[in-house]
């Protein structure tokens, strides 16, 4: 089975690799031999945040396995931001501040 993987992976991550864009979602892709690689980060609680990793394995248009990671890692506390509403008035409201998530493709 781990043969047979090896160059699924291999042609998916290149398949990725090079049509990798910023901000672009892709809305479909081919389920005939592709890991599709979903990543998110939740927040816990005023401390934590919790990152999710799930990778779906899928051959021949059929998921055959699906692999979910879930890590604990630090808050990065606070950020403040001007937030307007409909009638243009204007505060400073308090968020938390979000992960950036970089993946590197090799």
């Amino acid at each position: 089975m781990r043969k047979i993987l090896v160059p699924i992976v291999l042609l998916s991550l290149a398949v990725f690799s090079s049509t990798c864009d910023d901000n672009k979602e892709v809305k479909e892709f081919s389920k005939d031999g592709a890991i599709e690689t979903i990543m998110n980060v939740d927040h816990l609680d005023s401390l934590h945040d919790i990152i999710i990793t799930t990778h779906n394995v899928w051959v021949k248009n059929q998921l055959i396995k699906k692999i979910v990671s879930r890590d604990t890692i630090p808050n990065l506390g606070l950020t403040s931001q001007v937030a307007e509403n409909n009638e243009g008035n204007a505060k400073i409201v308090s968020l938390k501040k979000e992960y950036e998530i970089y993946i590197t493709v090799k």
